[in-house]
């Protein structure tokens, strides 16, 4: 198989991330992975790796820009040989549907989140994330959304959950390694950590986690991420955590989140809205934390909630938003022994080990393009 992923750019985020997990495993099974974006150090790493990186201004919504891309992506396809054509990002859909349509290559998409839908212009251009011949959901709630908004067959859907990197989030880590996640933290060496990880961002719930910690003790609330120039909001957290009786801490951004992971003892997930998968839930529960987070979402499935009691036996699950309700989850975490949460914690770290992992998110994703190429 010849495969042409496309993405704005090849920065650190999730679905750069998962581009090149992608690349890795098509190149590991005998393949060749081609790459299209705006460049950035993952297009490095897939060249390094065997694979192909075209620069190309795939960041753009400019029309005029667009139509200039396609006509470069065919070339690519044609030159390469491309059989599939594989857009993970609204903007660069565009040009890669245009060139796939023009040289013939099969065209599928993955929607990686929710998008906002304000109007009926927005969902046009939304839409072109549910026009691949076949559409790779990232979760089942995701999925749902796609039928819902779309108004697509369910058969053309298919949902793979983005996957943990097992090499990355290791069952240990080194204790130097967790000693100086705690010194970037500002935390003392025994000192108990509840870890909020992600960026600053009020739909991402660090207001209600910081007013929740009111009253709590023998827990500290590490609030770790970057505030991608929402200063303002970053500001307005530190002054709301000096009006709350309890420890917490505001923390930069850290390379190491096997590590930061690893050095706490529990993990939160407070989102407002719904996170389409649930990353840190994945990676905290395959770390063998308990986990603490809002029941909506891609989060449901992970922590494998019954539809109908709304119950799950992996996680604590909290209202969205719900100060009170986040308030006696994290007081009942911070009442458990050490030897407790890693029991609470063990059939959560066997589901996200088992079912939402890197190997099998890229061996599901290698199957659609098998099924794409043969149909």
């Amino acid at each position: 198989m010849r495969v042409l992923q496309i993405v704005p750019e090849l920065g650190a985020g999730g679905v750069e991330r998962t581009a090149r997990d992608i690349a890795r495993a098509l190149i590991a099974a005998g393949h060749q992975a081609f790459a299209a974006s705006a460049g950035g150090p993952l297009a490095d790493e897939i060249a390094e790796m065997g694979g192909v990186h075209y620069t190309l201004p795939l960041a753009s919504k400019n029309p005029f820009v667009w139509r200039q891309s396609a006509a470069r992506l065919a070339e690519i396809i044609r030159d390469q040989k491309i059989d599939i054509v594989h857009a993970r990002s609204r903007a660069p859909a565009r040009p890669a549907l245009w060139a796939a349509r023009k040289t013939g290559a099969k065209f599928i998409t993955t929607y990686h989140g929710i998008y906002n839908a304000n109007g009926p212009l927005k969902r046009r251009y939304n839409s072109i994330m549910a026009r691949g011949e076949v559409v790779i959901a990232n979760s089942e709630y995701t999925k749902a959304h796609i039928i819902k908004e779309h108004g697509i067959a369910a058969d053309k859907i298919t949902a793979i959950a983005r996957g943990v990197d097992l090499a990355a989030f290791p069952e240990q880590v080194s204790d130097p390694r967790k000693a100086a996640l705690r010194a970037h933290w500002g935390a003392s060496p025994n000192e108990r950590v509840l870890l909020l990880p992600g960026r600053l961002t009020r739909w991402k719930g660090q207001i209600p986690a910081i007013r929740a910690m009111e009253g709590v003790k023998d827990l500290t609330l590490v609030v770790q991420g970057d505030a991608q120039g929402r200063c303002a909001y970053a500001a307005e957290l530190s002054a709301l955590m000096k009006t709350v009786e309890a420890r917490i801490l505001i923390a930069p951004p850290h390379n190491d989140m096997a590590a930061a992971y690893a050095a706490s003892f529990g993990v939160l997930s407070a989102s407002t809205d719904p996170e389409a998968f649930g990353r840190v839930t994945a990676e905290g529960c395959a770390m063998g934390k308990p986990v603490i987070a809002t029941a909506h979402g891609g989060t449901l499935e992970i922590l494998d909630v019954d539809p109908v009691t709304g119950r799950s036996a992996l996680g604590l699950l909290v209202v969205p938003g719900d100060i009170a309700s986040l308030n006696a989850q994290i007081t009942r975490l911070a009442a458990m022994s050490q030897a407790e949460a890693d029991s609470f914690a063990a059939a959560a770290q066997r589901r996200a080990r088992r079912l939402f992992t890197n190997s099998a998110m890229c061996a599901a994703t290698l199957e659609v393009y098998r099924r794409v190429i043969d149909e």
